[in-house]
Parts: structure tokens; C-alpha cells; sequence
């Protein structure tokens, strides 16, 4: 990413935006901010996600070194998930992104509505 007044996301950016700005990720990090949690524990916590795209997103995470697993020697063998204190990093600017969005939210519904009905008339 370019420090300049220019806004250029470079490939590497990109990437990890996307896979720590996904649709389940941002769920998943709020639940690991909170404690540690086993995989159906998230599960439960995040209902929407399907298994198979709960899988893939802490497998992103820990790949990026913001989600730790660990295996318990326990009877079946479990897994538990944690945030690291990279993962913990995270927290604030998301929360800037967030206050922003809610800030702004009322404009953007308006933006949306015209946008919609500009949309709908085009179309008739």
C-alpha cells in the first residue's frame, strides 16, 4: 500500500483484506475476541455458516496469523480456536470502520434508495 495521497491497495493488501474482511471472518474474530472456542462453539455462535465455510475461514485466519488452533489431548481429540495478539490488533480498526459506517449509514441508505429507483426506472 502507497503512503502517498494516492489510495493504491497493492495485490498482497488486497489479499489479506479480503480474507480478514470476509463475510464469516469479522464474526468469527468478534467470538474469539470474547474466549477461546471450539469449533462447534463457533458453530453455535455464528449460525449462518455452513461447516465447510467455517473451516476455510479459520483456516485463513490462522494462515495470517490472526487465529491460533491448538489441539486438546482430550477423548475424542477437540480442537480450540483463539485470537493471537496480532488477531488482537485487528480490533480497533474495525471498530473505526464500523463507527464510520454508522455514522454515515443514513446517507448511504439514501444513496442506495436513488441508486434503486434510478435502477427500477432504467428498467421499465
Amino acid at each position: 500500500m502507497d503512503t502517498d495521497d494516492e489510495l493504491r491497495i497493492d495485490a498482497p493488501h488486497r489479499e489479506l483484506l479480503d480474507q480478514v474482511l470476509d463475510k464469516w471472518s469479522l464474526s468469527v474474530l468478534n467470538e474469539l475476541c470474547e474466549r477461546p472456542c471450539r469449533f462447534n462453539e463457533l458453530r453455535r455462535a455464528v449460525p449462518a455458516v455452513t461447516q465447510k465455510s467455517l473451516t476455510a475461514t479459520l483456516r485463513r485466519l490462522e494462515r495470517n496469523g490472526v487465529v491460533e488452533r491448538e489441539v486438546l489431548s482430550t477423548r475424542p481429540v477437540a480442537v480450540r480456536y483463539r485470537i493471537t495478539p496480532l488477531g488482537k490488533t485487528l480490533r480497533h480498526p474495525v471498530d473505526v470502520l464500523l463507527a464510520w459506517a454508522s455514522e454515515h449509514m443514513a446517507e448511504i441508505e439514501r444513496a442506495r434508495d436513488a441508486f434503486d429507483e434510478r435502477e427500477d426506472e432504467a428498467g421499465t
